[in-house]
């Protein structure tokens, strides 16, 4: 039996009553039998895979390492999921470094197939390390079945920390965020900028974009969002603003209006005194 994360509100105040509940609703989700059966197999495997055309053959596996990279469409794609791992990381040519999608060159990086003579999947720590990733990314993805904005939300959480504080300039940052679908969604949604802004020239849309960030930020440094303060502010905007132009896309039904939300900080928290 799978679990479904429980989410009985949309907007902010939905985002409110899943942070709350969120240790225990990831408790449940990962304890599933489905899921268990997906880790088990991961774990007791992988160790003996010593080739990107062995993992891509082994559907099993290939399904979670897949999932370890929010790369699931991606699980009949046999040849290219093959070519970008066997090319590695290494080599400036290769085909992941020359993917705007990031998480290709992160896939390969993570298993080193094209990299070392012994691939990573031999450490003795390596199935726990893309267990983990993989169980968060299919709780995002189970979220995301109940409400498409509670998941780039909950992607945005996770990731913004980590480029936040990574070394690259501040310019690398924001075009790492213009070239991921999920982080721009929520950045072009939260700055109320249309969907045809994604048409412009791409340095037109580094100046709006930090523009956008100095005026309701208070300042356009991505490194700022290491302050998971700043975070929460974003992704609060980001829903209300979802709410208000009617591109929240949920199988719930809205419980809450965005513009009451805007006018009254407290009416999150009544709704879900409500609930318990």
């Amino acid at each position: 039996m799978s679990f479904t994360p429980v989410i009985p509100l949309t907007g902010y105040a939905g985002w409110t009553f899943l942070q709350r509940t969120l240790d225990t609703q990831k408790a449940a989700f990962d304890n599933s039998a489905a899921q268990q059966r997906d880790e088990d197999y991961f774990t007791a495997k992988i160790g003996s895979i010593r080739s990107a055309e062995e993992l891509v053959s082994d559907y099993r596996l290939l399904k979670v390492s897949l999932g370890a990279f929010g790369l699931d469409d991606d699980l009949s794609n046999k040849f290219y999921i093959r070519k970008v791992l066997e090319e590695g990381s290494l080599d400036s040519s290769s085909l992941a470094n020359k993917l705007t999608d990031k998480r290709y060159l992160e896939l390969t990086k993570a298993f080193g197939f094209g990299d070392f003579t012994t691939p990573r999947t031999v450490l003795s720590d390596f199935p726990e390390e893309i267990l983990s990733a993989y169980r968060e990314r299919q709780f995002e993805a189970a979220v995301g079945d109940q409400n498409t904005d509670m998941r780039l939300a909950l992607n945005a959480q996770r990731e913004l920390g980590t480029l936040a504080a990574s070394s690259s300039s501040d310019d690398t940052k924001w075009f790492k965020i213009l070239g991921s679908e999920s982080l721009r969604s929520v950045f072009q949604t939260a700055f109320g900028l249309p969907t045809s802004f994604a048409s412009i020239d791409l340095d037109q849309q580094l100046t709006v974009m930090k523009a956008k960030a100095k005026s309701l930020f208070g300042s356009s440094s991505i490194s700022d969002f290491a302050n998971s303060d700043k975070v929460d502010a974003l992704i609060k905007r980001f829903l209300i603003m979802s709410d208000l132009t009617g591109s929240s896309s949920s199988a719930t039904t809205k419980g809450s209006s965005a513009l009451t939300l805007l006018q009254s900080s407290g009416s999150a928290a009544n709704i879900l005194s409500i609930l318990h």
